[in-house]
């Protein structure tokens, strides 16, 4: 196995999404420890930032038990967020952008205030003012959709594009019903699939930004984690509906 060069695998990543062509495991040809893979997402993340890409948030994932269990993990990863990744409420997408795409529902926070990682008392709850339903698009580099858990971890844990709803001021999203609808399939479930309950997410992401050195900052979201398995984003109206929150659209074309 090769000892990993982060900006070289993070240029092979960035080529493959440019291209739209899929690249085999980097855990099948590297020693890829976890840390090596952050250190990958950080130069993968940089080299959208070197285009004039603009941070806008953070998303987790693996905040399902049943996920993690999969993927034989005992915590969250984090991914980072940018504006080109950013999609409106009901706009048109093109599906050929992508590799191999899938939607999740998500629910959104919004941060209202910077976030001290370095302050033991911080209380991240209470900066956040608001919340939202919200799709977000993943889409694997890897072959196949086939990776594993470093994998992941440096392709910036899929993160391919979000689409945030209405937001509401902040209140207690345990247990809320959650539908997403694409036009070939269905999947219902509940807020209580992420963490047992959302805000709950938010002590983690605090966790592992502290140890990853991930600046929170007003203004950015957070996407918590998906409420059901991921269904393929195919052509025509995608909906996630959540209880309580309301409902937020995308259309491929």
């Amino acid at each position: 196995m090769n000892t990993p060069d982060p900006l070289q695998l993070a240029h092979r990543l960035d080529t493959a999404r440019s291209d739209r062509s899929p690249v085999p495991s980097l855990a099948g040809t590297h020693t890829l420890g976890i840390d090596d893979a952050y250190a990958v997402q950080e130069a993968l993340v940089g080299l959208r930032q070197a285009r004039g890409e603009r941070l806008t948030g953070v998303k987790l994932g693996f905040t399902s038990k049943a996920k993690m269990a999969q993927m034989g993990v005992s915590e969250v990863i984090v991914g980072r967020l940018t504006d080109a990744m950013r999609i409106g409420d009901g706009a048109e997408l093109d599906l050929s952008d992508f590799i191999h795409p899938r939607v999740e529902p998500e629910v959104a926070f919004r941060l209202s205030e910077h976030v001290d990682l370095d302050d033991p008392t911080t209380d991240i709850a209470s900066r956040v003012d608001a919340v939202a339903p919200a799709i977000e698009i993943i889409d694997s580099r890897y072959q196949d959709f086939r990776f594993t858990v470093t994998d992941v971890v440096a392709d910036n844990t899929s993160a391919a594009g979000y689409v945030v709803g209405t937001w509401r001021p902040l209140s207690d999203v345990a247990n809320k019903a959650v539908r997403l609808r694409t036009p070939q399939r269905e999947a219902v479930g509940s807020t209580a699939a992420i963490l047992g309950a959302p805000l709950a997410t938010l002590h983690a992401l605090l966790d592992i930004c502290r140890r990853r050195r991930v600046r929170l900052t007003p203004g950015q979201i957070v996407l918590a984690g998906a409420a059901t398995a991921a269904l393929p984003l195919t052509a025509g109206v995608t909906a996630c509906h959540i209880a309580g929150l309301g409902t937020v659209t995308l259309k491929g074309r």
